[in-house]
This record gives C-alpha cells, structure tokens and sequence, in this order.
C-alpha cells in the first residue's frame, strides 16, 4: 500500500523496499543497523565524557565523530522506517531540502574529521615527544571547528542551488533519501555548470581528506615497521588495516557517487553504494575505532562498576 496523496511540489523516494518478498527482512536490519548505531555512538560519548582516563585528544576527536554519526543516520533511517510502516514514499519539497542540506553539512564535516584524525594518529606515533603541542586544546576545538564549518559551507552552497532548479512533471527520485545526483536527475535545466562546481567541492572535501588519510597511515606504517616490538608491530598493522578499511568504504563509496561520470551510474547501484556510507558507516566507526580498544574497555567495566555500586548502595538505603 503506498500513500498518492501528494501535491505537486512533493517528492517521491522509490526507496529501498522495491521487493515485497524481501522487505520486511530488509525493515528489520536497517532497524537494527540503526539502533546499534545509535546505542554504540551514545555509549562512546557518554564514556568519554565521563571517564577521566579518555580525557585525551584522540578520545575528543572521537566523540565528535559518534556525535556526527548520531545526527547524520538519524537524517536518513527513520524516515525511510517510518514510511515503509505508513506505506507512504512522499517527501515534501521542503523536507527534501531539509535532509539534502543535513546530509551535506554532516557527511562533509566527517570527510574532513576523519582526515584530520588521521593526522593525530600520525602525531601521535611518529612524534609522540611533540604530541601534546601539537594536538593540544586549542588545536582539537580548532580541528573540530574547521571540520563543521566546511560541512556547513557545502550545505549552504550546495542545497539553495539544487533545490533552485525547475523539476520535471515526473518527481520520483530513484533512492532512499534526498541525495543530490539523484535529484538532480529530475531537473529540467542545464546542470553542467553546477556539476562543475560539485565537483570542484568533492575535491575539496573527498580527494584531500583522503589523501591526508592514505599519508598519515602511510608514514604510520613506516614507522611501526621499524619496531623493535613483534607484537607491537601485529597490533599497530591490524589497528591500522581496520581504520583503513572502514575509511576506503567511506570515502570510496562517495567518490563513486559523486565524481564518477553519470554513464557509469545505475539507480540500484547508486542506492547500494549510499548504503555504505550513510547507513553502514555510522555503526561501524565506534566498533572499529573505540569499543574495541582496551581503553574504552577498561572505561565500561569502570562505568558498570559505579553502576552496581550505585545500585547496591540505594538497595541498602532502602
């Protein structure tokens, strides 16, 4: 059952539930993709903030980045939920920008955290002796600042001029939220100069990012190499290859979106590559780079402890 009360300036995301069959199980991962995103990120932040021993620059760096994950899977998931128990796929021409322009502001401020924390990891391994001036304070809230502030630029750039162009008669957008290829496919207009512009953004906040990645752990690499340490040197690969791989998802996935020439784009394959990293990404970054960490173990048994402290204490009170 699908809802046709739309007007005409609503949309419609054909979304990801295109099979009967196959979308009731499809309803429950993303449920619970999206409820282990939610629990992990909310779980790293409150640690961290809690617990003095993850006072460190990049435990900082890492709360922000749940923070953005929290905000920009919540953009996305509980509408595509939603619609699918309403039996609805219209969006509203304003709700549309709405998420287009959260989407942007958050996954480019992550574009560029993440290249940035790449750059800490470096510090911090190959000149640990100038580490704590090189990501002090001051550096961390100024990382942190840049990071939102070109996620903002591109939101505020991007969305006016997306949402500005007349649309066709036809307004189904072939994916499972706002995303600017896909809505562009609708317009009715010349959109070469803007992919022209899209593209020189995508430079900015994809190829640059990710090349500071690839150096960073590049040189991390080198450096660990030359440990003296066996299992050092086991740890430190295996740490590495982990982050490595959650990133190449996360960056390859959009450079495939967005600077890949339209003839080599289908809608089936441009939905599968967002799911990566709009959906995957966001639950996968705090299992990947914290909750396995022996800090943020030691930071939970500490936090459960206190809790059953707390508990036993108000039984006894009681």
């Amino acid at each position: 059952m699908e809802g046709h009360n739309t007007t005409s300036t609503d949309f419609t995301l054909l979304g990801l539930f295109t099979r009967e069959e196959t979308s009731g199980l499809l309803f429950a991962t993303l449920s619970t993709i999206f409820l282990t995103a939610l629990m992990a990120n909310g779980m790293m932040i409150f640690l961290i903030h809690t617990d003095s021993h993850l006072h460190t620059p990049m435990y900082f760096l890492l709360s922000h980045l749940s923070l953005i994950d929290m905000l920009y899977i919540s953009t996305i998931v509980p509408k595509m939920l939603v619609d699918y128990l309403l039996g609805q796929r219209s969006i509203s021409f304003v709700g549309c920008s709405a998420q287009h322009f959260l989407y942007l502001t958050l996954v480019g401020a992550e574009f560029f955290l993440l290249g940035l924390m790449a750059y800490d990891r470096y510090v911090a391994i190959c000149h640990p002796l100038r580490y704590p001036v090189l990501m002090s304070r001051r550096v961390c809230w100024m990382i942190i600042a840049g990071s939102w502030f070109g996620g903002s630029l591109d939101g505020f750039l991007l969305t006016p001029i997306t949402m500005s162009f007349p649309f066709c008669s036809s307004r189904e957008i072939h994916h499972f939220f706002c995303e600017a290829p896909a809505v562009l496919s609708l317009a009715c207009a010349d959109i070469a100069l803007y992919e022209t512009v899209m593209y020189v953004c995508c430079v900015l906040m994809l190829l640059i990012p990710f090349s500071v990645v690839i150096a960073s752990y590049a040189r991390i690499l080198t450096t660990v190499h030359h440990m003296s340490s066996v299992e050092g040197r086991k740890k430190a690969f295996a740490t590495c290859s982990s982050h490595m791989l959650v990133v190449t998802l996360f960056y390859g996935a959009a450079m495939y979106t967005y600077m890949l020439p339209h003839s080599y784009h289908t809608p089936s394959q441009d939905k599968v590559f967002s799911v990566f990293y709009t959906i995957l990404t966001p639950m996968l970054n705090p299992l990947i780079y914290s909750l396995r960490n022996k800090d943020v173990a030691g930071a939970l048994r500490r936090a459960l402890g206190r809790l059953r402290s707390s508990q036993q204490v108000s039984g006894e009170a009681f």
